[in-house]
């Protein structure tokens, strides 16, 4: 990577430039190596290479593409098998069209003398943070098979993660999708029939079964509209949310949402306390090791406050006292970090959270069916009483009085 900087010399004069670099940390330090004390630091955006437009247009790489990957990596380096040949050994057996691309594409680059690490640091849409650091530091350690099975262990219990809570909102989903359907399919094509037999009898009526009418009425001349005014906010919405602004937003709504807020707050805590574990067993320093993970958590709120205990550490205190700050890390989480930085077992101690959380995580997978199924039950229900009080009640009465 390169990078543009703004830096000030031990005299004061303030001098300007660019400098490459692995990441922005290193850039840094090589900044602070020359003497230079940095005021500004960012980095150049390359054009896009040809291999990179064809990461970006082939199939993507899936969490199930790259565990594989490490598993492999990791059993081929065991076994004494140089870098490159275990790199093309690897292509040969991958199925997954962008991932193969990227294997060769490192391979070539380890050929070349260039450090895995930084080959992975080229793919940043395929590698993570936490894999490219954990590979640097077996590099240096001179354990790279222990630190290609570390980044295995994490992504798969990322993978775990992701697939329960795919599974937890499956169903719900899954419901509330069909009700939608039959909802505007009652309301466009069954209600109009049914409203119409009324309004030929030509009888007096209640006001709230004259809205029913009126809502058939508009949804059968209307329906098409509705569809595109529907496709249109969800079209928005989801663009949105994958705007910066609006990303930051759906972070904080899905903390306070009802029911599943609970679970993505134990799933972010898991998360935390799995990588930065798996990161400090690793041997990768504490600050840097906080950075990582808060980009590793993929919630902004959480980010913010991982990256301020992360400057409370490098100016000398400790990770715990930002955390009790905040509601987002419940006072079990915060307290027992202290102690593990208290008894220098910190890493042992964030497995013991890790491992609680995600038993907290696996028994709210379990019952969320439970709970939120009751509540569609409700909610069907209260739209098929609407339904019968308002149009199908008025018919009966009707037709009793004839």
């Amino acid at each position: 990577m390169q990078f543009k900087f703004k830096a000030k010399t031990q005299e004061g004069e303030v001098k300007r430039g660019k400098i490459d670099a692995v990441d922005k940390e290193m850039a840094t330090q090589l900044l602070q190596k020359n003497d230079l004390i940095p005021l500004q630091l960012k980095e150049i955006k390359q054009s896009e290479s040809m291999s990179g437009i064809v990461e970006r247009m082939t199939s993507s790489v899936n969490q199930k593409d790259m565990l594989l990957f490490y598993r492999e990596f990791a059993t081929l380096v065991g076994a004494k098998i140089p870098i490159a040949p275990a790199l093309k050994t690897i292509h040969e057996q991958t199925e997954n069209p962008q991932l193969r691309t990227v294997v060769m594409e490192i391979a070539s680059d380890v050929e070349d003398g260039m450090s895995i690490s930084e080959s992975f640091a080229k793919h940043e849409n395929i590698f993570t943070t936490l894999a490219v650091s954990m590979i640097r530091a077996g590099e240096v350690s001179g354990n790279l098979q222990g630190a290609i099975e570390f980044v295995a262990e994490s992504a798969e219990q990322n993978y775990q993660l992701k697939s329960k809570i795919r599974g937890a909102l499956m169903y719900p989903m899954f419901v509330i999708s069909v009700a939608g359907v039959i909802g505007f399919l009652t309301m466009t094509w069954i209600l109009p029939k049914l409203t119409g037999v009324i309004v030929e009898l030509d009888v007096e009526i209640p006001w709230y079964t004259n809205v029913m009418i009126k809502i058939g009425d508009f949804m059968q001349q209307y329906w098409w509209a509705v569809i595109i005014v529907v496709v249109g906010v969800v079209v928005a919405s989801i663009y949105y949310i994958r705007s910066e602004d609006g990303s930051k937003e759906w972070d904080r709504i899905k903390l306070k949402l009802p029911v599943v807020g609970k679970l993505f707050r134990y799933v972010y805590i898991t998360r935390f306390t799995e990588n930065l574990s798996v990161l400090l067993k690793g041997g990768i320093p504490i600050v840097k090791a906080l950075i990582v993970v808060a980009d590793v958590v993929d919630n902004v709120v959480y980010k913010n406050i991982i990256l301020k205990a992360a400057q409370d550490v490098k100016k000398g205190g400790e990770i715990n006292t930002e955390f009790f700050k905040h509601e987002e890390f419940p006072p079990m989480v915060s307290s027992m970090i202290k102690i593990g930085e208290e008894t220098g077992r910190l890493s042992e101690i964030l497995e013991d959270i890790a491992r609680f959380y995600n038993a907290e995580v696996d028994q709210i997978t379990r019952n969320l069916s439970s709970i939120i199924e009751p509540i569609l039950i409700v909610v069907l229900g209260i739209g098929v009483g609407v339904l019968v009080f308002s149009v199908l009640l008025p018919i009966y009465n009707i037709a009793g009085q004839l």
